[in-house]
């Protein structure tokens, strides 16, 4: 029987994101899964999953604010901004001071226009710039807004190596950062390592890795917190009550009149029901008086319900 939830997982090196999406196929015994959000192969932590009707709530987590920490290692420049990439210069640091780095490193936090990588997935006239890259034409310069909260070293520079603390809107490119970082200072650097540990409310302390995951799920143990039922799922927004007759409504995809609801025009809810649980994500299209009522849209509704 297919089951309907997110899973918190601890993603290890060597694999892609889609490769867990394709184990979690085969653990779970169903093809709707997803994931929330991608890490490139050789970096670590945490990954969201989606299962059967939570893979229509990726679009409220793939956007939330991303926490990492790793580590740069300056004097190597990549083509890939990474330590898998070919190195393209290699120059000394013996010049660069913990203070160059702390006033170079806090010039990116704020909100400015970052330079994708040209080995980037993103795609330009149906194809990935990697591709691109990889063939050896000419890769088009995009760039994307991004915002950096907190970009700092945790800990002193040792054998050219910095370890660092990021937190970032979602799509920012942490192997980005350490290359514009390295030519700020003048010595080129690259991305040496990098584990996710936070997006949105989740944290990587509460995930757990995928063979451990299955070997509860053979076992027939529980996943703690690790595993999140459809109804609890944490998201960027409250929760509404929806009684009886609106539920109704609500299950026809009808607007419904919700009391109680203090959320402003445009904003998203889930929709609970009396026993709690969701039965929709609706939007507030209009406040009703002074008070808390609310007439909302449903925009996806989960199961059939009652009839």
């Amino acid at each position: 029987m297919a089951v309907d939830g997110l899973l918190v997982i601890d993603k290890q090196p060597g694999c892609t994101s889609h490769d867990v999406v394709q184990r979690a196929r085969r653990i779970f015994g169903q093809k709707r899964i997803g994931h929330c959000g991608t890490l490139d192969p050789d970096a670590t932590g945490l990954l969201l999953v989606t299962l059967g009707q939570a893979t229509r709530l990726t679009r409220f987590l793939i956007h939330a604010p991303k926490v990492y920490e790793g580590e740069v290692r300056l004097g190597i420049a990549t083509d890939t901004y990474d330590a898998a990439g070919r190195v393209l210069r290699e120059a000394p640091t013996a010049g660069v001071s913990e203070a160059d780095l702390d006033r170079e490193m806090n010039r990116f936090v704020g909100t400015f226009e970052q330079t994708l990588p040209a080995f980037s997935a993103r795609k330009v006239a149906g194809r990935k710039l990697y591709e691109m890259a990889r063939r050896g034409e000419e890769v088009p310069e995009l760039t994307k807004e991004v915002t950096v909260w907190e970009f700092r070293r945790t800990g002193p520079l040792v054998d050219d190596r910095l370890p660092f603390r990021l937190s970032c809107t979602s799509g920012t490119y942490a192997r980005a950062l350490a290359h514009d970082l390295g030519d700020r200072l003048g010595c080129g650097a690259h991305l040496a390592s990098l584990r996710r540990t936070g997006i949105g409310p989740y944290r990587v302390a509460d995930a757990l890795e995928l063979g451990e995951i299955e070997r509860r799920h053979l076992a027939g143990e529980g996943l703690g917190s690790a595993w999140h039922p459809l109804a609890t799922i944490p998201l960027p927004f409250q929760d509404a009550l929806a009684d009886a007759q609106q539920e109704r409504r609500v299950r026809n995809g009808q607007t419904a009149l919700l009391t109680g609801c203090d959320a402003g025009e445009g904003d998203w809810v889930r929709l609970v029901d009396r026993r709690g649980e969701a039965i929709a994500i609706a939007s507030v299209v209009e406040r009703v008086g002074a008070g808390n009522l609310a007439v909302v849209q449903p925009r996806i509704v989960f199961g059939s319900g009652p009839s």
